[in-house]
């Protein structure tokens, strides 16, 4: 008999998501919940089974398949849905493909100087100032620039992008008229880009997805729109949340902040690190069960919802030596946070790229940086969807 789902994603959870996750790894590998937007749906907690449904063919990520009606609240319409993160195998594997032509590793490098320009100026911006604002001021205008940069996008569109990705994420996203707004806005503003590099072709990943094919086959419209709509959407939120907390953890944290000036601690060994202990985003894109699956011991029914809890894996402690530290205890690169498999985020490479620069430019340009709040002042977005900080004062 399946167990009647229980409201987990309250406000205890929104304010200290780590404790209640925990609490849930400890308690069970598979919990039945009620998620924000009404639907029951399956949480998987620990480490092990987390990584396994990463590649489990008998999970599907297309609501197709979905016993109801898939989705709730601020479900993407069609038009944006055509992207990787909601298609199975052979249509993920196109598609991938496709946009990998586009995305290659040469365009991602070739992005090094224009990152260090637009850091520089950003922190041009805040240079004759005793005190600064760092979230606003450079972990969100700098992905939202360079992601403007990467596609040939106008930059004037910048502010309203953020607000609507804002709408989506924010903690009251499952109310239909205001997600669904933004969601028409953003599809208005891709298709009218599309049309421009049509008719305007530019060095740009853009115009390399309306040209990327391989043998007849393209990306159609719907999917070029979702693709590029998945880009600007994870690429921003993750990468500004990332820059954050990152800089965070070097202000909260004297030793890693020492080891990492000394030479001692490589800034790529610290992300690593800090995505596993603190993920931006929490859960992995939900799942439906193909047909009756078990995990855990747990019997999951056909067309029901699964989500994997990437923040609660990433601190099991049966994978991680004192999983609720902060710190370099061993390797422990072998989080989650970007995903497994053939869904493995392919803009990882990017949000890399940027907070690499971000941080060491910070970092040399103001050496005698601290917090201008006591650390327990520093308030988290209240969001399941995204864990990120709302603000980071500093001194500068």
């Amino acid at each position: 008999m399946t167990s009647r789902p229980t409201a987990v994603f309250d406000q205890c959870l929104l304010r200290d998501p780590h404790s209640r996750y925990n609490a849930l790894r400890d308690q069970a590998p598979v919990h039945h919940v009620l998620t924000p937007d009404g639907a029951p749906a399956w949480l998987v907690t620990r480490y092990n089974d987390v990584r396994a449904a990463f590649t489990d063919p008998r999970l599907s990520v297309d609501k197709r398949f979905s016993g109801t009606d898939g989705e709730h609240g601020s479900s993407l319409p069609p038009e944006l849905d055509a992207h990787l993160l909601n298609r199975d195998p052979p249509d993920h594997t196109r598609l991938r493909r496709l946009a990998a032509a586009a995305c290659t590793p040469r365009r991602v490098a070739d992005l090094h100087p224009a990152v260090e320009r637009i850091v520089s100026t950003l922190l041009d911006g805040l240079a004759g100032h005793d005190r600064a604002e760092l979230i606003g001021s450079l972990a969100s205008p700098l992905p939202l620039q360079v992601m403007h940069e990467l596609l040939g996008l106008p930059t004037q569109a910048n502010i309203d992008f953020r607000t609507w990705t804002n709408t989506l994420l924010s903690a009251d996203a499952n109310q239909p008229a205001q997600s669904r707004a933004a969601m028409a806005n953003m599809r208005r503003f891709l298709i009218e880009q599309l049309a421009h590099k049509r008719a305007q072709p530019g060095d740009d990943l853009l115009t390399g997805l309306l040209a990327a094919r391989e043998d007849d086959d393209r990306l159609t419209d719907d999917e070029l729109v979702a693709m590029v709509f998945l880009l600007m959407f994870a690429g921003y939120d993750n990468t500004a949340a990332l820059i954050g907390t990152v800089t965070h953890a070097l202000l909260t944290n004297a030793e890693l902040h020492e080891a990492v000036r000394g030479g001692s601690l490589a800034l790529d060994e610290l992300i690593d690190e800090v995505l596993r202990w603190n993920p931006a985003f929490p859960l992995a894109v939900r799942r439906f069960a193909r047909e009756p699956i078990t995990i855990a011991g747990q019997t999951i029914p056909a067309g029901d919802r699964i989500w994997l809890c990437l923040a609660s894996a990433n601190r099991d402690p049966a994978q991680f030596t004192q999983p609720d530290e902060l710190g370099i205890i061993g390797l422990r690169r072998s989080h989650l946070s970007f995903g497994h498999g053939i869904h493995y985020c392919l803009g990882a490479p990017l949000a890399r790229l940027q907070t690499t620069i971000a941080v060491t430019s910070l970092l040399n340009r103001f050496p005698e940086m601290r917090l201008a709040v006591p650390a327990h002042d520093i308030r988290w977005r209240e969001s399941f969807r995204l864990r990120g900080l709302i603000a980071l004062p500093v001194y500068l």
